[in-house]
């Protein structure tokens, strides 16, 4: 196994059932329910020095959304030019999270994820097995939207272990 299949199994291993359109479902609702919860003094909220903020945090699973989901856009139509990788901590360094509020960072991944779920929905099942270069390495139209779940799944976690025991 590669260091990329690795990387991807950590996250994919995380998903509780083999339906993982439905689990996308799930970690939205909850995503949007703790957010929904949460003061605009708890969205700054970091729970250490050089953290992420609970909203930078939001910032970071919309953009990977929109990322992820542009690959597996690519590749479904056919195409087979490279995608390049991204560096999430450049994005979160010239985000914009800590200019908005809680809740129009909650609209942006709701309607972000909606898309990828009908674009996933409507996908008919022979394009999920196409796959495309990705930073380098080949990955199915399947696999990015299970990476994008367990991706997911993963910040859930560190939000439930490590910030909403604060507060």
């Amino acid at each position: 196994m590669t260091e990329f299949e690795k990387y991807i199994q950590t996250y994919i291993s995380l998903i509780p059932t083999d339906n993982w359109i439905q689990e996308m479902k799930n970690a939205t609702n909850e995503t949007l329910k703790i957010y929904a919860d949460l003061t605009e003094e708890q969205g700054n909220f970091a729970y250490a020095e050089g953290k992420w903020t609970l909203k930078m945090l939001l910032e970071h699973l919309t953009d990977t959304e929109k990322i992820f989901s542009y690959r597996a856009l690519c590749i479904a139509r056919g195409d087979q030019t490279p995608l390049p990788g991204f560096d999430e901590v450049e994005y979160a360094k010239h985000g914009i999270a800590s200019q908005l509020t809680n809740e129009v960072l909650m609209e942006e991944f709701q309607l972000s994820r909606l898309a990828s779920l009908v674009f996933y929905a409507k996908l008919p099942q022979d394009r999920f097995l196409l796959s495309g270069n990705v930073n380098g390495n080949r990955i199915s139209v399947e696999t990015i939207g299970k990476l994008t779940v367990g991706h997911h799944l993963h910040h859930l976690n560190i939000i439930r272990k490590r910030y909403l025991p604060n507060f």
